[in-house]
C-alpha cells in the first residue's frame, strides 16, 4: 500500500489553497503530498462565481495571479425593502466561472511541486496504524495527516470528525444568455423576498462563459429543505428563461464550535463551512488554505499532528471573526426582525458603503 505524509482530498478553492501556501511555505513536506480530487480538470462546478478584493488580495499572498476571463463589476443595485438601491463602487468584484478558476488553481499547485491525481474518488477513510487509511478508486492510500477539502458533503468529515450535518442552506441557480452588446458591469441582489419570509435573496452576477456574456441569475435560502418551489418560483420570475437548466446545490455554513479538526485530520473551504448572510465561499476557501496550511507545518515540525490548536486558530483569525459577525448579520437580516432591519439599512447611505468595504475586505 502506498504511503504519503499528506494527502489533500479535493481540487477546489480550499485544497488548492492549502497545497500552494504549503509550498511556499514547507517545499519538502508539500513534495510528499498528494492532493486527490474525483473529476477531471477542468470542471463546471455550481457557483456564481463572485472573487471580492479581498480574494484577489489572497491569491497574491499565495504567488497567483488571476489569468482567467472574468467580468469586472464597478457598481452593486440593491432592491431592498421596496426601494433600489445603487451604489458606484469601481472594481468591487470579478465574476469568474469556476471551471476555468478551479483549473487555474489547481495548475498552480501541480507547478508548485504537489503531486495532483484527478479522477481519483475516495470512498471511506478510517484510522489505521497509527494513521488514516484512504480507500480510493485508484486503490487504498496511508497518510500521516488528511485535509478534507472535500465540499458541503465532505467524506472526510463525516468519516473521520463529525456526523453532525451542522448549518445547511441551499442555492439554486442559472445561465442567461444576453446580447453581447448588454454585457453589465454592475452585480443585483434582490431581498425584496425577505418581506415575505425568504431567509435568503436573490441574485444576478454578470459573466462570461465560452466569451458570451450571460447572466448567473440565483435564489439563496438559510433553509435547505421546504424552501425548493419559492426557489425555484424567485430564479423563473427573474431569469424568464424556462428552458435555461437549473442547478442545485447544498451550501455548509459556518457555525463556531462544530468541530474543524480531529487527530490527524483538517476541515477547510465549504466541508468547514462558508459565510451565511450571502453564501460566499471561494475567499474563505483560500483563507482557510492558508490556515490549514500553518498548522500543517506547526504540526510536522513538532512530530504533534494532533492539530488541536487548528479551531482556536480559525476562531480567532480574522476570518473566523468575520464568519461570526456575518452569521449574527444572518440570523438579524433573516428572522422575525429582517424587515425592520432592511428598512433602516437603505437610509443610510454611509453605512450601505461601509458595509460594503468591509465585506469585500476595502479598507477606508
Amino acid at each position: 500500500m502506498e504511503r504519503r505524509d499528506l494527502v489533500i482530498v479535493g481540487g477546489g478553492p480550499a485544497g488548492t489553497a492549502t497545497a500552494i501556501a504549503l509550498a511556499r511555505r514547507a517545499p519538502d513536506l508539500a513534495a510528499r503530498t498528494v492532493l486527490l480530487d474525483r473529476a477531471a480538470f477542468p470542471r463546471d462546478k455550481t457557483c456564481a462565481g463572485g472573487l471580492i478584493p479581498h480574494t484577489i488580495e489572497i491569491l497574491r499572498e499565495l504567488g497567483v495571479e488571476l489569468t482567467v476571463p472574468s467580468v469586472r463589476v464597478d457598481q452593486a443595485v440593491v432592491d431592498v425593502a421596496g426601494e433600489r438601491i445603487e451604489i458606484d463602487s469601481p472594481a468591487c468584484c470579478w465574476v469568474i466561472r469556476r471551471r476555468d478558476f478551479d483549473a487555474m488553481l489547481l495548475a498552480a499547485a501541480r507547478a508548485r511541486g504537489v503531486e495532483v491525481r484527478e479522477s481519483v474518488k475516495l470512498l471511506d477513510a478510517r484510522r489505521d496504524d497509527g494513521g488514516i487509511r484512504l480507500e480510493t478508486s485508484a486503490g487504498p492510500l496511508w497518510t500521516r495527516a488528511v485535509v478534507g477539502a472535500d465540499g458541503s458533503g465532505s467524506l472526510v468529515r463525516r468519516s473521520l470528525v463529525s456526523r453532525d450535518e451542522g448549518w445547511v442552506a441551499r442555492a439554486l441557480m442559472c445561465d442567461v444568455p444576453i446580447a453581447d452588446d448588454q454585457a453589465p458591469a454592475r452585480f443585483e441582489f434582490d431581498f425584496r423576498a425577505v418581506l415575505d419570509g425568504l431567509a435568503g435573496y436573490v441574485w444576478s452576477f454578470p459573466c462570461l462563459i465560452a466569451g458570451r456574456p450571460h447572466w448567473n441569475v440565483g435564489a439563496y435560502s438559510l433553509a435547505r429543505r421546504g424552501e425548493g418551489e419559492r426557489l425555484a418560483r424567485l430564479v423563473d420570475e427573474r431569469a424568464a428563461a424556462p428552458d435555461v437548466p437549473r442547478k442545485a446545490h447544498p451550501i455548509r455554513l459556518y457555525r463556531r464550535g462544530l468541530p474543524l479538526s480531529a487527530p490527524g485530520v483538517l476541515l477547510a473551504g465549504d466541508a468547514a463551512g462558508v459565510d451565511p448572510l450571502l453564501g460566499e465561499g471561494i475567499s474563505f476557501a483560500l483563507q482557510f488554505g492558508q490556515l490549514a496550511a500553518s498548522s500543517l507545518v506547526d504540526g510536522f515540525a513538532r512530530n504533534d499532528l494532533r492539530f488541536g490548536a487548528y479551531d482556536k486558530a480559525v476562531a480567532r483569525s480574522a476570518m473566523g471573526r468575520k464568519l461570526r459577525r456575518l452569521g449574527f448579520a444572518a440570523r438579524l437580516m433573516y428572522g422575525p426582525a429582517g424587515p425592520l432591519w432592511f428598512r433602516i439599512a437603505r437610509l443610510s447611505r454611509r453605512a450601505q458603503i461601509t458595509g460594503m468595504n468591509w465585506y469585500n475586505g476595502v479598507a477606508h
